[in-house]
């Protein structure tokens, strides 16, 4: 298995997805996902209570990912964890060979299923990113010795949307001080804003991967507009929904469409939310034309 790391500035254009871990232990669908897409993208990102949502241990997950032959991409949020905490799982997932990582700041727990939780919060997502590299260096937040130092390929989260593409470029820069390797952004919907994101975000000289979400009815995207931070699904593709006959249909072709706009505008890859679709992932990449 070519690791993920090994392909950053060198691959063209790179495929990552997401999966979220199951509420429970039953691992079959993520099992299901990973063999349908095996061969069509390049890593595996396994999310961390997205949504503050209660779900299995990502970490755990991310390991039945890497044996299942894929390269995971363990998200970390700092919400649910201190210092300690957080120290210790960048450690574990290095012991269980996980080596990617993509670190957040991490949803409010009052928007999650288990609002009465206590958020933490204890550093930031660039902090983080800092402290994962001193462990690489061998030397934990403190300044203390390891017996022995992890290898990590650091990615972040980038948002092409932002109202102030100067005050994100600057979050941006933080976070590539840091220690970032590769950006995942937020859902995109407007290439040609997204494109005005690239222009500045060349400069960063690290890979940015659209973040592709998969719309799957009107309905759905009404919700997430409302609802969801960071996304905003324009009229008129929710009007193509409305009007579709057949949404899985519409899905592949509106989404490869999408991807096509993405790289045309500069994209050095796309990073995909299939929410509960990845079976028709393989479909919208050769429609698009990237596997």
């Amino acid at each position: 298995m070519e690791r993920f790391e090994s392909k950053l500035g060198k691959k063209p254009f790179l495929v990552t997805m997401e999966v979220n871990p199951p509420k429970g232990t039953d691992l079959s669908e993520i099992l299901k996902a990973a063999e349908g897409v095996r061969g069509l993208v390049d890593a595996i990102n396994v999310t961390d209570g997205s949504g503050a949502i209660m779900r299995a241990c990502a970490l755990a997950v991310a390991k039945a990912v890497l044996e299942a032959g894929i390269d995971p991409i363990f998200q970390m949020t700092c919400r649910d964890r201190n210092r300690l905490a957080l120290q210790a799982d960048l450690l574990g997932a290095a012991v269980l060979g996980i080596r990617n990582l993509l670190l957040l700041t991490g949803d409010d727990p009052k928007a999650g299923d288990h609002p009465d939780a206590k958020p933490v919060f204890d550093i930031n997502s660039a902090t983080l990113m800092q402290v994962a590299r001193g462990l690489t260096q061998g030397k934990d937040m403190a300044g203390k010795e390891l017996a022995g130092s992890p290898r990590f390929c650091i990615g972040a989260a980038a948002d092409p949307g932002a109202k102030d593409l100067e005050v994100e470029m600057q979050k941006c820069k933080a976070k590539l001080d840091g220690g970032a390797q590769f950006f995942q952004t937020q859902a995109v919907f407007d290439a040609g804003g997204f494109g005005a994101f690239m222009s500045r975000a060349k400069a960063l000289k690290k890979p940015v991967l659209a973040g592709i979400l998969l719309v799957k009815s009107a309905k759905m995207a009404r919700y997430m507009n409302e609802h969801v931070w960071g996304i905003h699904v324009p009229e008129d593709l929710i009007a193509r929904f409305e009007q579709a006959g057949d949404k899985r249909a519409e899905c592949l072709a509106a989404t490869a469409g999408l991807i096509r706009a993405v790289r045309d505008a500069g994209a050095d890859g796309i990073h995909l939310y299939p929410l509960g679709w990845e079976d028709l992932v393989p479909d919208i990449l050769k429609e698009a034309g990237i596997r």
